[in-house]
């Protein structure tokens, strides 16, 4: 049934990522009307988490934001999409590093680097980063049912020199690149919300206490590892700007979830600048109230 599935949309997917970028926003506006008023995707989880972190706005505001958020939404699918064919080229012109000398300094500590960032902007084309380093990337992901697609996310990410490794390897994988001497630049998307009994933080996040994911700062620690925040912002349609915001070169010398704190409030800073960016339609606080459990 997998190779089916994969057989019946790929051919599909391949021939929507070779439209122009034109008509790929085109179809993507067609992708919003369905997704938003017709099939009303999520959009009483949207709703929800709106209404639950921004109390202040009123239901106007959150209806703006709402609408805003499933355009953004419907772009990124579409450019996802896109990935399967996109040149390198038109990939750095897209997605621009604004400060390409942090990335040079943090490869001149010599050591290898974890970059923390959230569900915000286009967090699937960060791919290109490794562009602009020499040494290799891992992207932690978490692997898809379908094993055909699965396939095809893991070659779309190796034509630009990186290489996907479950959450549930990245541990191992990393310590072994360590072991080997091999340096290496780790991506985690680390605003996911973490089971209650395997949370070991709780923190606010928007105003609302919820376990905090801090895999990413424990590893760093572990292994000496310098920490940076990618900061992605959307300029306008189909263009992003991406910068490094160094969050501890040392993690040792930090206090235990302290570097998970500065992330966050990163994340928190961005939210509220721009909220239609962030991926509302996950469940981030879904576990609120339930610490004593």
């Amino acid at each position: 049934m997998q190779l089916f599935v994969y057989v019946l949309v790929y051919p599909l997917l391949f021939l929507i990522s070779l439209l122009p970028f034109r008509l790929l926003y085109a179809l993507s506006d067609v992708v919003f009307f369905l997704l938003y008023y017709v099939i009303g995707y999520r959009k009483k989880t949207v709703t929800e988490n709106l209404n639950l972190v921004f109390r202040e706005k009123s239901e106007g505001e959150i209806k703006r934001i709402r609408k805003a958020f499933y355009g953004h939404l419907c772009d990124m699918i579409l450019e996802m999409i896109k990935s399967i064919t996109i040149s390198e080229e038109q990939l750095i012109k897209r997605f621009i590093i604004k400060n390409p000398e942090e990335l040079k300094r943090l490869e001149n500590l010599d050591k290898s680097v974890m970059v923390m960032y959230a569900h915000y902007a286009s967090y699937e084309w960060s791919i290109v980063v490794v562009h602009h380093i020499n040494i290799i990337g891992y992207g932690i992901y978490k692997r898809l049912k379908n094993k055909y697609f699965d396939r095809l996310a893991r070659r779309i990410r190796g034509k630009y020199n990186t290489t996907l490794i479950s959450s549930k390897e990245a541990k191992a994988v990393i310590e072994l690149s360590e072991k080997s001497g091999i340096r290496s630049m780790s991506g985690f998307v680390s605003d996911q919300s973490p089971k209650t009994y395997k949370s070991r933080y709780w923190r606010s996040f928007m105003g609302i206490e919820v376990p905090c994911f801090t895999g990413a700062e424990t590893l760093a620690k572990k292994l000496d590892l310098s920490v940076t925040f990618l900061k992605i912002n959307k300029e306008k349609r189909g263009y992003y700007t991406a910068e490094f915001v160094s969050l501890a070169d040392n993690p040792r010398d930090y206090k235990d979830f302290q570097i998970t704190d500065k992330f966050t409030e990163l994340v928190e800073s961005q939210i509220r600048q721009a909220p239609e960016y962030y991926l509302w339609t996950h469940k981030r606080w879904k576990h609120r109230g339930k610490k004593s459990e």
